[in-house]
């Protein structure tokens, strides 16, 4: 059977029965949306979603969702399903994953799991804590605890609490609260309650891949992309995204290029400005995913973008076919 630009389509069923999931990870703007739409439709696969800004459905730009086109070619599960005045977390990601990986398993398809977050994809192949849920009147404590004691002396309470959350960031708002919150609730730790967990997919059902490419050139494509963006209309888009009030603490205001953007909207700083600090702060960012992914995937093969969409494909579909 040939795909849609005369080239004969890959027959990937015999490989599924063994690999069920492709997952595709990788810093931003490096081309993952793209390959994972060649491989889908060379396979029949569906492609599933792996950033946890793609979980918005407010963010299309700016998170840099696929587009309705994209969308519309292949099966696209998991993105802009929620809403971002919700506290999504990788725990509810990990939930909904489970679901459609078990869904596209059963239709004997391939998922073609693709994003940048790599909690998520720590989450799907090493497992995820089951500790005690979120509990509205905890987290309301914390949050009021955070409040009085600031930012450092809310982290020490913590430690204090749970040694083994000294690693986490006194900044990073979202885990902060999180820890306090199960361990004020549970008396054990996250740590204590990570040493349970399972992973939802095993090694001998997944072939990982990780796109890798020369920083200044990563650079260039994100600034590009940006640009795009804001052509696209990424500015009304936040705009519109402000204009819900939504919570500081909500992970959805960390998107890249919001608060920026809030800034340029509130007349704080140019356009010009913003837009420039949102394209540091993405190559920031990226450089940091290629850290993540570099120490904790180093089994995963590696792609180049540079070579082209259909070359990793085909790279791709060699490890599907097998020997």
């Amino acid at each position: 059977m040939a795909d849609e630009d005369g080239e004969e389509a890959h027959n990937g069923n015999a490989a599924i029965a063994v690999i069920d999931a492709v997952l595709i990870a990788g810093p931003t703007a490096s081309g993952k949306s793209a390959l994972a739409l060649a491989v889908a439709r060379a396979t029949g696969g569906a492609i599933v979603n792996a950033d946890s800004m793609q979980v918005y459905r407010e963010l299309r730009l700016l998170s840099a969702r696929p587009s309705l086109e994209e969308e519309a070619a292949s099966e696209h599960r998991l993105f802009g399903f929620v809403s971002a005045l919700e506290p999504f977390s990788v725990a509810l990601w990990l939930a909904e994953a489970q679901r459609v990986l078990a869904e596209l398993r059963a239709a004997g398809r391939l998922a073609i799991v693709t994003g940048g977050t790599g909690l998520y994809f720590k989450a799907l192949t090493q497992g995820l804590a089951e500790a005690p849920k979120s509990d509205p009147d905890i987290r309301s404590a914390a949050r009021a605890r955070r409040a009085m004691l600031g930012v450092t002396g809310f982290h020490d309470e913590l430690v204090r609490l749970d040694p083994a959350s000294a690693d986490l960031a006194p900044g990073d708002t979202q885990r902060v609260l999180r820890a306090w919150e199960v361990v004020t609730k549970s008396g054990r730790g996250l740590t204590a309650w990570k040493a349970d967990q399972r992973p939802l997919l095993g090694a001998e059902r997944m072939a990982g891949f990780v796109m890798e490419m020369d920083r200044p050139v990563l650079n260039e494509r994100i600034d590009a992309r940006f640009d795009t963006m804001m052509a696209a209309g990424a500015l009304e888009e936040a705009r519109a995204f402000w204009a819900l009030n939504p919570s500081e603490d909500l992970p959805a205001t960390k998107a890249l290029g919001l608060p920026q953007l809030r800034r340029a909207l509130g007349r704080e700083i140019f356009l010009e400005a913003a837009v420039a600090e949102a394209k540091q702060q993405s190559r920031r960012y990226a450089k940091r995913q290629g850290t993540w992914f570099r120490h904790q995937t180093p089994d995963w093969a590696r792609l180049d973008p540079e070579r082209g969409v259909t070359a990793m494909r085909d790279a791709i579909l060699a490890v599907l076919e097998g020997p």
